[in-house]
C-alpha cells in the first residue's frame, strides 16, 4: 500500500495560521517550510515576516494576510466541500508530501481516500492523435483493473481521455485554478463524474483564482509528485508534458513514455524522452512492472536541499552586501555564493530568505536562485 500513516492534525488555529502565511506576500512553499522550520510555527514566522522583508530591501512590507481573510476563505471552502489538508493528515497523498516544494495546504474535494493509493500520472498532448487518445484511455483502464488510480490535469486531450477512462476504478484531477474555476470549463461535467465515482479533485489555489500560463507548471508539479511515475502519451517539443516530465525526474519519479512515429510531430518530445532513458511503454504491464519494486519500499521523506539548514538570526551588514553584489539575473547556487562569498551556509540562507521576502530573489529548479 502506498501509503503512510497520518501523524498530524492541525488545530483550526493551527490551519488558520498556515493559509495566512501562504497567502501573505512572497511566501511560496519552499520560503514557507524554511520559515517554519526556523521559527517553529507559521504563527511565528507571520510575526517576524516585516522585520524579515525590511533587511531584504524592501520599502515596504509585503501584504501579509489576515486571520479574517484565512477564516473567511476556510469557510467558503468548507460550503464548497472543499477541505484544506496539510502534510502527514489524512487525505494529503503520501508522495506529495515528501516534496521540498509540498503545498503547505492543499485544497481537496471528493473522496480523501482515493488520495491514498498509488497514483499513475498519464499526460500528454491537448491536440492529441486519434490514436494517442485511444491508447490513453486504454492505458488507463488497464492500469484501474490492476488497482492504480490516474492522475491527470484535467486538460483536453490525453488528460481527459486518461480520465473518462478511469472514471469507474478511481482518478485524480489536479486544477490549475481554484475548485470553482475549472478549466477548460467544457470539463465541468467530467470533473463532476470523477466526484460522483469516489474520484477527487486537488488545488493549492484560492476559490476564485482563474488559472494563469504560470499556474500551470505548478500544477505539474503536484501531478508528479504525487505519483509514482509519469507516462507521457503524445508531446511535441517544449510542451507542458514535458515540462511534467522533467519535474518527475528531479523528483525522483519514474518516467515513462509511449513510441510515436518520426514523422509526427506530435510524437517527437515522446520520443527523445526515450532516448534520454525514459522506460519505453507499449502496455500497461511495462508501467506495473517498473513501479512494482518502488511499491514494495517503505515510503521516506528524503534529505532536504542544501539550501534547508539553520539560518543566522541577522547577518552583518557586510556579509547582506557582499551576497546581494554576488547575485544577479543569472542562477547561481547556494554553494557558490557560501564559497564566493566567504560566508558561513546559514548567513547565505539567511539573506536569500530576507531577500525573497522582499520580492528580489527568484528560485530556480536544482537550489539555483537569481536576483529580479
Amino acid at each position: 500500500m502506498d501509503a503512510i500513516n497520518p501523524s498530524v492534525e492541525l488545530t483550526e488555529a493551527e490551519r488558520v495560521d498556515r493559509l495566512r502565511l501562504i497567502r501573505s506576500d512572497n511566501v511560496g512553499p519552499r520560503t514557507f517550510r524554511s520559515l517554519v522550520d526556523h521559527f517553529g510555527s507559521a504563527r511565528a514566522a507571520l510575526e517576524r515576516l516585516p522585520d524579515l522583508a525590511r533587511r531584504g530591501g524592501a520599502a515596504r512590507s509585503g501584504r501579509i494576510c489576515s486571520a479574517d481573510e484565512a477564516k473567511a476563505e476556510l469557510a467558503a471552502s468548507r460550503k464548497f466541500g472543499i477541505a484544506w489538508l496539510a502534510p502527514g493528515e489524512d487525505g494529503y497523498p503520501a508522495r506529495l508530501s515528501t516534496l521540498d516544494d509540498a503545498p503547505p495546504l492543499l485544497a481537496v474535494r471528493g473522496d480523501t481516500t482515493t488520495l491514498m493509493r498509488p497514483m499513475i500520472a498519464i499526460v500528454g498532448s491537448r491536440n492529441a492523435s486519434g490514436a494517442g487518445l485511444k491508447f490513453a484511455g486504454q492505458l488507463a483502464r488497464e492500469l484501474g483493473e490492476a488497482r492504480f488510480i490516474i492522475i491527470s490535469g484535467l486538460a483536453r486531450g490525453v488528460d481527459q481521455a486518461a480520465h473518462r477512462a478511469s472514471v469507474e476504478s478511481g482518478t485524480i484531477a489536479v486544477l490549475a485554478g481554484g475548485h470553482d474555476c475549472i478549466y477548460p470549463p467544457e470539463h465541468g461535467d467530467l470533473l463532476g463524474s470523477i466526484l460522483d465515482h469516489a474520484g477527487a479533485a486537488i488545488s493549492e489555489m484560492p476559490l476564485g483564482h482563474e488559472p494563469r500560463a504560470r499556474d500551470f507548471p505548478r500544477r505539474n508539479r503536484l501531478i508528479s509528485g504525487a505519483s509514482l511515475g509519469v507516462v507521457v502519451v503524445e508531446a511535441a517539443h517544449r510542451s507542458g508534458s514535458l515540462i511534467t516530465a522533467r519535474m518527475a525526474a528531479e523528483q525522483g519519479r519514474e518516467v515513462f513514455a509511449v513510441p510515436g512515429s518520426p514523422l509526427d510531430p506530435r510524437a517527437a518530445g515522446t520520443n527523445d524522452l526515450i532516448k534520454q532513458g525514459a522506460t519505453l511503454v507499449t502496455e500497461a504491464a511495462d508501467v506495473i512492472n517498473a513501479v512494482a519494486p518502488i511499491m514494495e519500499r517503505p515510503l521516506v521523506i528524503p534529505a532536504r536541499e542544501p539550501d534547508s539548514g539553520p539560518f543566522e538570526s541577522d547577518p552583518q551588514t557586510h556579509d547582506r552586501d557582499q551576497i546581494t553584489g554576488l547575485l544577479g539575473p543569472v542562477p547561481i547556487g547556494l554553494d557558490d555564493l557560501v564559497r564566493m562569498s566567504g560566508a558561513s551556509p546559514a548567513i547565505v540562507r539567511t539573506v536569500l530568505l530576507e531577500l525573497e521576502l522582499a520580492g528580489r530573489l527568484e528560485r530556480h529548479g536544482g537550489g539555483l536562485v537569481s536576483l529580479l
